[in-house]
């Protein structure tokens, strides 16, 4: 078996880095067969500190990704790379520039500037409160206040996609479906065009439950995880969606962010 070859990242940001990284995990994942190595480097706003770890990038013939919007940094990183060869890419600096040349109005060249605790932000610590207070049913009330109401049965990914589009700003309330348990009457007060109902494979579902009671370090073979008694499951949870009518989405090798993404672009919740 032939050795993975590896690749060095270096991701440098002025703020959290929150950009930078996510272009570079996109790319990594698009090499599964390449072994990656990243350093990341938040909050780089001096100059000797940013040649620093640029002298590091050449030493490990790094890629680096930066996005630095102070014009100072910008030059100073471009410079040493291209005197160094070391492949830089700077993915704010081209539409930074095209606005500016639209609009004659020169960016604030502030770090950060899209981390401000202004409204937005209150509004998604709103959002993750609502979330937690209004998570696995604990209060139906929360149903008719919510922007979305997701329902799905044990190990849909309900709770983690809650929390997902509440980082989004969207109020969120979910409930477990359960045959046996009574269906809460506010939930048929909701416009159905607010509902998502979740489902999966049963295979899937068994492995994943399966799994759950070992880490619990039980058996295995439970009537929780049985292939019948989640077959019953779904269909009690499918009839129920058929009668609600709502977005109905099989989460099965879809993440988390995809499903958050077929919500808000279905619901149209933009």
């Amino acid at each position: 078996m032939s050795e993975k070859q590896k690749v060095h990242l270096y991701i440098i940001s002025d703020s959290v880095g929150g950009t930078a990284s996510t272009i570079g995990r996109a790319t990594m994942a698009q090499f599964p067969e390449v072994e990656f190595q990243l350093s990341a480097y938040p909050f780089v706003r001096d100059k000797n500190k940013l040649l620093k770890i640029l002298k590091h990038a050449a030493n490990d013939d790094a890629i680096v990704v930066h996005t630095l919007v102070t014009s100072e940094l910008q030059e100073v990183a471009q410079a040493f790379c291209q005197e160094q060869n070391i492949f830089c890419l700077d993915p704010l600096h081209p539409i930074i520039c095209e606005v500016e040349q639209r609009t004659s109005s020169e960016h604030l060249q502030k770090p950060g500037a899209q981390h401000q605790l202004d409204q937005k932000y209150f509004d998604r610590i709103e959002a993750i409160e609502f979330a937690v207070k209004y998570d696995d049913g604990l209060d139906p009330r929360g149903f008719l206040e919510a922007d979305i109401v997701i329902l799905g049965i044990s190990r849909t990914s309900k709770t983690p996609l809650s929390m997902f589009l509440a980082n989004q700003n969207y109020k969120v309330a979910n409930l477990p479906i359960i045959p046996e348990s009574h269906i809460p009457e506010q939930l048929w007060q909701v416009d159905p065009k607010k509902i998502v109902g979740l489902t999966n494979d049963v295979q899937l579902i068994n492995e994943i439950r399966r799994e759950r009671m070992i880490q619990y370090g039980m058996s295995p073979e439970t009537p929780y995880s049985n292939i019948g008694r989640i077959e019953e499951e779904l269909a009690f949870s499918n009839d129920l969606y058929e009668k609600l009518g709502c977005l109905v989405i099989n989460v099965s090798k879809k993440s988390i962010e995809e499903t958050a993404a077929i919500i808000v672009n279905t619901l149209n919740l933009k």
